[in-house]
Order: C-alpha cells, then structure tokens, then sequence
C-alpha cells in the first residue's frame, strides 16, 4: 500500500524535516507499525501550488493511502492508521485516552506568557503533576508496558515543551516530578522518535520564535 504524508519542513531549512508536534505524531505512528511512506517536506511560509490545490487550508500533517483521497488533522490520520494496519495494537482505553490532553494548551500559556504571576506556570505544574501520578500507577507508559497511541501523541509534545521552555525560558520539569522524567527519557530513546522528530533543537526553537515574541 502506497502511502505518501506531507509534513512540515523546518523553519529555515526547507529540506529538513521540521518540528510540527502533530506530524510527528503520524509519522511515530506509521513508525511504530512498521508501515512504509513516502514524506513531502513542506515549506509552510511559501507552500507549493499543488499542496495548496490539494488542500486549500494549507495545513499539516496531510496524508493518503493508495489511490484514496487526501486527509487532514492528526486525529482522523492516526484512527485511519488503526483501521488499516491493526498490528501491533496502539489502542490507548477509552479511561485513559485524555491522560495529558491538557497538556499542550497549558505549555503554550506558559510559553507566550509575559507576565510571571499570571498563574500559567502553575497550570503547566498541576498538568505534570497530574501525569506524573498517573505514571506513578499506571506507568511506565500511558497505559502500563506497553505504548499507545496517547504517548504517541504526548511524545512530540513533551519533547517541545522540554526544548522551548528551556530556551525561551530557562525553565525544566521539576525534578521531583521522576515519573514523568522517567517517561520522556523512554520516549525520546525510542527508535521511532529517533527517526521522526527535527534533527536539531534549533529548528524547533526556531518554530516557536514567532509565536514566543510576535
């Protein structure tokens, strides 16, 4: 089966694969099971006509199997990819499928925060805290032994979190929270990961740069 996903090139580097956290997650996903693609880098601040004739909203990831038509949003991707490549298994259980959700939201508060009393640092806290006592019963992953596809989805966007607040904001995940150092080292170490996320820190610091200082 031919699979052809278009990603985001990094900033900077259009021949580079770029560091958009939900591309990442489709392609550890096809990583994961083993499923052969093929990649078009595209260059977000100057998109190719026949990207944009596909896919008029100019977003990434886009993906395609064989002949079928083009889809969009990482969601609907990732289900896909289940469906048709059901080994191994990264089912994540409905009771543990929003582990982290809020994860993401509170990191890009705290990032474009300028203001250190605004309570968006102790929102992040309280999300990692609340994962760190979900790994500390359930872990090492998710959902015990083995990964699925919510630490799929959570990999790349710990791995921004951990790169951009370190840099813009010289701030670490505190080390008590060990379960939750513990996690990110098992993602990170990951063959998957190895392969799939940007080459170099800069190109993620250099993605978040427009968006830490308009």
């Amino acid at each position: 089966m031919a699979i052809e996903i278009c990603v985001k090139a990094a900033t900077g580097a259009p021949d580079v694969l770029g560091d958009c956290p939900f591309c990442q997650r489709v392609l550890l996903t096809l990583e994961e099971k083993k499923v052969s693609y093929k990649t078009h880098l595209i260059n977000l601040t100057d998109k190719p006509q026949w990207f944009l004739e596909l896919n008029p909203e100019g977003k990434v990831p886009l993906i395609k199997f064989d002949d079928e038509k083009w889809v969009s949003d990482s969601d609907v991707i990732v289900g896909i990819i289940e469906e048709k490549y059901p080994e191994p298994a990264l089912v994540t259980p409905p009771e543990f499928a929003s582990v982290g959700s809020k994860l993401f939201p509170k990191f890009l508060g705290f990032l474009k925060s300028k203001d250190e009393n605004d309570g968006t640092e102790q929102a992040l806290l309280d999300e990692l805290k609340a994962l760190d006592e979900h790994l500390s019963k359930h872990g090492p992953y998710v959902n015990g032994e083995k990964i699925t596809a919510v630490d799929l989805s959570l990999a790349p966007k710990l791995y921004h979190l951990e790169v951009a607040l370190g840099h813009f904001k010289k701030w670490t995940v505190p080390e008590g929270l060990a379960h939750v150092h513990n996690y990110t080292k098992l993602l990170f170490s990951r063959e998957s990961f190895e392969k799939t996320k940007p080459p170099k820190e800069e190109y993620v610091i250099a993605g978040w740069a427009p968006k830490v200082n308009p």
